[in-house]
């Protein structure tokens, strides 16, 4: 199982790489101590909201989005499952879409299936728009 702190600092430092900057630029502007910093990146400490909102705006991200990445990046190591890629992921319907496309009734959950694990049946299947029975 991972740890949600190491996640998050997998994901802050994933982020931070990508714009090419130094720990030293970041903890800098947001205001933290670079090795306190360094020390969240590598998990070994937890981050207050506050402080997490200070690295998500020294990197120009919202604090909404790290965490809705990091929720997915856990549930893709400990569940097995795959990541949406993110241009798929804003063209999911809405919930009520989902559900009226699927004949659910109105307020009722829907549940839609995203990945290449499923086996050839299921895909058919949900390609189909027929339902598909899900075992843990």
């Amino acid at each position: 199982m991972t740890l949600l702190r190491t996640q998050l600092g997998n994901t802050l430092r994933g982020h931070r790489l990508r714009q090419r900057r130094t720990l030293r630029d970041v903890s800098g502007v947001a205001r933290v101590s670079l090795g306190y910093l360094s020390e969240v990146e590598r998990g070994q400490k937890e981050a207050s909201s506050e402080l997490l909102a200070s690295i998500c705006d020294a990197l120009e991200l919202e604090l909404a989005d790290l965490l809705a990445e990091v929720s997915l990046e856990l549930r893709v190591s400990d569940g097995g499952l795959r990541p949406v890629p993110p241009a798929a992921a804003g063209a999911l319907p809405a919930a009520d879409d989902a559900a009226e496309a699927a004949d659910v009734p109105a307020g009722e959950p829907a549940l839609a299936l995203v990945g290449a694990g499923q086996a050839p049946s299921a895909s058919a299947a949900l390609r189909r728009g027929e339902a598909v029975s899900l075992a843990a």
